[in-house]
């Protein structure tokens, strides 16, 4: 099959030529394919994300999605078209998505930081084990995720990587969550404090 435009590249042709190939079974050419894709994607969205003031340690979460789109939509390229703008029209719905999240994300962060976060759950002296018992109520009205994030960050003292890791997630998610259960710690403690 030809490509009708003129202008193409050296890696349209053998991105072109991979996804071919992956139609006819090749998995091999499909599997080096992605991890070229990934290895641009990388760098396109990390400057991207900064080029925006957006977090760039997402940039992994935006790669995996654009490779888990371009893997479900495969089927929908048009092997006489060229490739390289069939990817990046993906790219640019999932850039969009993750850039509406994050904004939507951060104009609902409560700015607290981890030290006044580690104060609010400190135990004071004289009775320590009401305050758990204060804690371990409150934690129990946020979902599991986020009960989580908070225990690990402002009771345990993890670090956000540490808990990233545990979670099998990114920093990022980490933060969000973390975020988002004080928005509601604090909007429940609102509630309590109403007569």
């Amino acid at each position: 099959m030809t490509i009708e435009h003129t202008d193409v590249t050296p890696r349209e042709i053998q991105w072109a030529e991979a996804m071919r190939a992956e139609r006819r079974g090749d998995a091999a050419a499909y599997e080096r394919l992605l991890k070229e894709v990934a290895i641009m994607l990388r760098r396109l969205i990390r400057a991207r994300l900064a080029k925006f003031g957006l977090g760039v340690d997402e940039t992994e979460d935006v790669v995996q999605e654009i490779l888990i789109g371009l893997h479900g939509k495969r089927h929908t390229w048009d092997d006489t078209r060229p490739f390289m703008p069939w990817l990046f029209t993906i790219t640019r719905y999932k850039f969009i998505d993750t850039a509406r999240r994050l904004r939507r994300d951060a104009a609902r962060q409560v700015d607290i930081t981890m030290e006044e976060m580690a104060e609010i759950f400190a135990a004071p002296a004289e009775d320590p084990d009401r305050t758990m018992q204060d804690i371990d109520r409150h934690l129990a009205d946020l979902p599991p995720s986020q009960r989580h994030v908070v225990r690990a960050l402002g009771v345990d003292g993890a670090t956000v990587r540490a808990t990233a890791q545990q979670l099998h997630t990114s920093e990022g998610s980490v933060r969000v969550l973390y975020h988002r259960a004080l928005r509601r710690l604090s909007a429940k403690a609102r509630q309590d404090d109403t007569p």
